[in-house]
Order: structure tokens, then C-alpha cells, then sequence
């Protein structure tokens, strides 16, 4: 079994970090925060669950890069709805249909599939655009072209340059 860990920001739903690990622990996962900025001021604030994996190691770790945790009540995902609606996306849109070989081959499709997230996949919460803004295609610009995406599981139509 593998385990992913991502860092999301609120603001343009856009994951700044993830990793994959056999065994995690609190140790691993205080090293992923502070791996998820290293040159630039961490957040001011963390949302998170309850899980046992943030224990006193990962506490120390958000405290010293100046985080305030926020932890949501137990058993209350919808309390932190924008994680938890990536990670459904992340498992019915791509994980429910391959079969991971193994964590150089999962890291590699979580890879695929949030390049997709961030610059294809529309979001209405952001006014129907992506994580990373796009520019509106002009009617002039050319043919439309379809593009496959993710192994083929989603596929993106835009215009070809003439």
C-alpha cells in the first residue's frame, strides 16, 4: 500500500507539493512541509484532519516555519472541501482506472494527472478556468484539435495555430 501526501492552496486550488511513501510517519510528513517551501515563506495558516500521522514531530516542524494549524473537527471532511474534492477527482478521474505498478509509477501518473488539473481541467469555483489561468482562444486562431491527456483518460480540445 502507498501513501500520498499533497499540500494544496486554497486560493487557485493548485497542489505546490505532493509525495508518495511506503511507511509514513510524523517525521516524513513534517520533512514534506518543509519540503513543499523551501525557498519561500510557508503559509500562514494549515488546514488539516485528525489523522494520527501529524504527531508531535509534524506539530514542531509547522510551528517553526510560523504555520498556525487549524484542525477540523473529527470525522468531518466537508470541513476542508477543497483536499478532499482533489483527492476524489484524483481517484475517480485517474487512479480507479490504472493499475499502479509501483511508487515510481504512481508519482508518475499523479504527475500526468496534475498537469492536467492545473492547466486543462475547468474548476467552477474558479469562474470556469484552471489552477494556472489560461488565455481565451479567439474563433480566428485556427482548426480545433483534440489533445489526449493522462494516458488518454481526458482529452482537451483547443485551436492550432495556423
Amino acid at each position: 500500500m502507498l501513501f500520498v501526501f499533497i499540500v494544496l492552496v486554497h486560493e487557485r486550488r493548485k497542489v505546490v507539493h505532493f509525495a508518495i511513501t511506503e511507511a509514513p510517519s510524523a517525521f516524513w510528513t513534517g520533512q514534506q512541509l518543509v519540503n513543499a517551501f523551501p525557498f519561500e515563506i510557508a503559509l500562514r495558516f494549515l488546514l488539516r484532519d485528525r489523522d494520527g500521522i501529524y504527531g508531535s514531530e509534524f506539530v514542531r516542524r509547522a510551528a517553526s516555519l510560523g504555520v498556525e494549524e487549524k484542525v477540523i473537527a473529527p470525522r468531518s471532511p466537508w470541513q476542508n472541501p477543497c483536499v478532499e474534492r482533489l483527492i476524489g477527482s484524483l481517484r475517480r478521474e485517474c487512479l480507479d482506472h490504472v493499475i499502479i505498478l509501483n511508487e515510481r509509477h504512481l508519482d508518475a501518473v499523479i504527475r500526468e494527472f496534475l498537469d492536467y488539473y492545473h492547466h486543462h481541467r475547468t474548476q467552477r469555483a474558479l469562474e470556469r478556468n484552471c489552477p494556472v489561468l489560461r488565455p481565451i482562444e479567439a474563433a480566428d486562431q485556427g482548426k480545433i484539435i483534440e489533445l489526449s491527456l493522462v494516458g488518454g483518460l481526458h482529452h482537451r480540445y483547443t485551436r492550432q495555430a495556423a
